[in-house]
C-alpha cells in the first residue's frame, strides 16, 4: 500500500505545484497547457490502444461498455461527486472546471496498465518500482492538468487511493486469472479511454469519458472467454 500512498501524494504535490501556475496565468496560455495536455492524452493513449492483441474485443468493449456507463449514468454520478467535494472544499471558482478537473485526472490516473500491473507487483511480490514509476508520471500530469483546469484534479487522489489500494489488496487474490492477453487488452481499452480524453481537451468533441469505463470490465469477461470464443 506504501507505493500508493506515494502514488497520490505526488499528485497532490504536483496539483499544487500546478495551482501556483493556474494563478499566474491567463486565458491564453491556459489554452496552450489545454492543447499540450490533450496531445499529450493522445499520444499516451494511442501507444497503449496499440498493445491490443484482438481488435474485435476492444471495439465490442468500447461499444458495449459505453451504453452500459450511460445507462448507468457514470460520467454525472462522477460530477456530481466532484461537485460535492467542491462545495466542500472550496468556496471560490468555476463550479464545472472543479468537476472536470476532478473526472479527467481521475480517469487518466486509474484506467492504465501501470496502476492494475503495479498494484498486483505490490501486492503479491512486493515490488514497487512500476508504482513508483507511475508516481513521477502522475505527479508531472498533475501539475499540467491543474495548470489548465485547477485544484479538482487534486482531489482525484481520492480514487488512486481507493482504486489502486484496493486493487493492492486484492492481488493475492486476482493474479492467477491475469495473463498477458489480458493485460494488453485492459492496456488498450484504457489508452482509448485516455484518447477520448485528448478529444475532449482539444475541443474536438465533448465525450463522456467516464461513461465508457464499463468496458474495462467487458473487455476482461471476453479475455476470460477467449479459450472458448477466441475471436
Amino acid at each position: 500500500m506504501i507505493a500508493t500512498f506515494i502514488n497520490a501524494a505526488a499528485v497532490v504535490v504536483g496539483s499544487l505545484i500546478g495551482m501556483l501556475l493556474n494563478r499566474r496565468i491567463g486565458e491564453r496560455v491556459k489554452e496552450v497547457v489545454y492543447a499540450g495536455v490533450g496531445v499529450i492524452s493522445l499520444v499516451i493513449g494511442f501507444s497503449m490502444a496499440l498493445e491490443m492483441q484482438r481488435v474485435l474485443y476492444l471495439a465490442l468493449s468500447i461499444v458495449v461498455g459505453g451504453v452500459l456507463g450511460t445507462w448507468w449514468g457514470i460520467e454525472n454520478g462522477i460530477l456530481r461527486f466532484g461537485e460535492f467535494l467542491r462545495e466542500r472544499f472550496q468556496k471560490r471558482g468555476s463550479q464545472g472546471e472543479f468537476a472536470y478537473g476532478f473526472l479527467s485526472a481521475s480517469v487518466l490516473f486509474c484506467v492504465g496498465a501501470m496502476a492494475i500491473v503495479g498494484s498486483f507487483q505490490a501486492g503479491v511480490d512486493g515490488n514497487y518500482e512500476l508504482l513508483l514509476t507511475k508516481s513521477i508520471m502522475d505527479g508531472t500530469m498533475a501539475i499540467l492538468l491543474t495548470a489548465a483546469m485547477g485544484i479538482g484534479v487534486a482531489f482525484s487522489a481520492l480514487l488512486i487511493l481507493v482504486y489502486q489500494g484496493g486493487l493492492t489488496l486484492l492481488a493475492v487474490f486476482l493474479r492467477p486469472y491475469v495473463s498477458d492477453l489480458m493485460l494488453s487488452e485492459i492496456s488498450a481499452v484504457g489508452g482509448a479511454l485516455i484518447v477520448m480524453i485528448g478529444i475532449s481537451l482539444l475541443g474536438l468533441k465533448r465525450i463522456k469519458t467516464a461513461d465508457f469505463v464499463p468496458a474495462l470490465l467487458v473487455v476482461i469477461i471476453f479475455v476470460l472467454l477467449d479459450p472458448w470464443i477466441g475471436l
